[in-house]
């Protein structure tokens, strides 16, 4: 397979759309001059419909508490909690996750409370805080916690939608006439039900939107509760920066600022045309949410398509050896393509990066003649960037890999020349890979130039600590191969 070799350089451009002139007007019998609103009959640009300044009004949005009532749950601190959950005699200390990095990728609240924040690095945290207790993440770990997380909040309902690892959403529509209770009780239950279950603290928001309940979920952290209703979105959100808004970065809100916008109210209680003529689709969409109006529906299949897939990882101390660099490289290799293959999907493009000692950064990309998933069929191009790349002059403590240009597998169209015995055998080669590996653990049978990953640890040093559910083993499992539960650091008393 051949491909065309680029430099890593791409940019995205804020897209802006202006074709919806719509006032969009959701409130029913508004008095014509209740303050805090445009009217209709306003010139259409921009200056024009942000020339009155509003103000909180006393005048609802809504009559409903709620359109379709949603929650947004949201762990505290949820790798460091849980630590605690499994090892009681961490509670209440300071404790942070990421020693195997570097840094801090999750501080429990006690050691927030003292200053030590993410991402800051592990020698810097240290010095604010001696006692710090540090240890290995185990995503392995926080991943059985999270599906069981997510198993809990559907024994109450089937809507929901696994956003991240730690937070989800869940739809409680219909729910009053099975519990007998209101939607705020029913919400209260789930987060008890998590707490007592789990051992760790959740914090909940219940509202009409996802932009709100999430809103309301940030809002008393840790352990905390709050509920927006539509009703009383007038008193609530002239509270509410707009900073706390999920979608409005560091730019947006700087131009909101500059429109004379500055919380949430400021930006609901203007016209639509506003908001589509300064943010487009985005602007338009999320003035309907924090308005109570649902746009964003729960996505609640499983993520099975990607527009990137990428993966990589740090080694101390950094190493200059050529052998030992691109074996880390072709680790991640490995890794992200057994991702590509488990969704049955292949990649057009791969764009591969490595970061020196003092942590300056080169990457480099290419694009394939035909997508593919298959180790053998991208190796020879993986290769040839990473020679182009390599300078035996510097130190490297970490590799990367990113594929891009996703799209199904079934899909692939061969071109003229394409050699498709050779094609079809390399498919043969990867599933009977992806079988060994499901039978014997991650990368049992992987590329010979793996083994100079032995060559020493993926970390000297303390960094090099395995978590303790690597190291704890139960009778017949390996290093690869463990049953999916966590074990809890408890001891009993007679």
């Amino acid at each position: 397979m051949s491909a065309n070799i680029s430099n890593a350089l791409n940019s995205a451009q804020p897209r802006v759309a202006n074709q919806d002139n719509a006032l969009g007007f959701t409130q029913p019998r508004l008095q014509n001059n209740a303050p805090g609103f445009a009217q209709p009959r306003v010139a259409s640009n921009t200056n024009a419909l942000n020339s009155a300044q509003p103000q909180p009004s006393n005048n609802p949005i809504s009559i409903h508490s709620f359109h379709a009532p949603i929650i947004h749950i949201d762990c505290d601190a949820f790798f460091t909690s849980v630590e605690q959950a499994l090892n009681p005699n961490l509670k209440g200390k300071p404790v942070v996750t990421g020693k195997e990095r570097g840094i801090v990728a999750c501080a429990s609240y006690e050691a927030k409370a003292l200053g030590v924040k993410r991402p800051m690095r592990l020698f810097e945290a240290q010095k604010i805080l001696p006692n710090l207790i540090c240890l290995p993440s185990d995503y392995e770990t926080y991943s059985i916690f999270s599906k069981r997380m997510f198993e809990i909040v559907r024994t109450f309902t089937p809507e929901v939608e696994e956003y991240s690892i730690d937070e989800c959403f869940a739809e409680l529509s219909g729910l009053r006439r099975t519990y007998h209770t209101s939607y705020v009780e029913i919400a209260r239950k789930i987060k008890e039900s998590i707490e007592k279950q789990l051992g760790l603290t959740v914090s909940v928001g219940l509202s009409s939107s996802k932009s709100l309940a999430k809103i309301g979920s940030k809002e008393k952290k840790p352990a905390g509760f709050t509920v927006i209703p539509a009703s009383s979105l007038h008193e609530y959100l002239p509270k509410v920066p707009l900073e706390r808004v999920c979608g409005f970065g560091a730019n947006t809100v700087a131009l909101l600022n500059k429109n004379g916008m500055h919380t949430v109210w400021d930006f609901v209680s203007r016209p639509k045309m506003l908001a589509d003529k300064l943010l487009g689709k985005i602007g338009r969409e999320l003035w309907e949410e924090l308005r109570g109006n649902p746009v964003y529906s729960l996505v609640k299949e499983e993520k099975t398509d990607y527009s990137s897939i990428s993966k990589c990882k740090t080694f101390t101390p950094p190493s200059p050896d050529k052998n030992f660099v691109r074996a880390q490289l072709l680790r991640n290799f490995e890794s992200a393509l057994i991702k590509l293959r488990r969704y049955n999907l292949a990649a057009k493009g791969v764009s591969i990066f490595l970061r020196q000692a003092d942590f300056k950064s080169s990457g480099v990309e290419a694009e394939f003649d035909r997508p593919t998933s298959s180790a053998i069929d991208a190796l020879e191009i993986v290769n040839a960037l990473f020679e182009k790349l390599y300078d035996p002059t510097k130190k490297y403590r970490l590799t990367g890999i990113v594929f891009f240009k996703i799209s199904s597998a079934a899909n692939i169209q061969y071109g003229l020349f394409d050699d498709i015995p050779k094609i079809e055998s390399y498919k043969r080669i990867d599933k009977v890979i992806d079988e060994a590996n499901g039978k014997y653990g991650k990368h049992a049978l992987a590329f010979g130039m793996g083994l100079w990953l032995g060559k020493h640890k993926q970390h000297i040093s303390n960094r090099g600590d395995l978590a303790a559910r690597k190291t704890n083993l139960l009778f017949g499992e390996t290093f690869r191969q463990r049953i999916a539960i966590p074990m809890w650091n408890i001891q009993l008393k007679n």
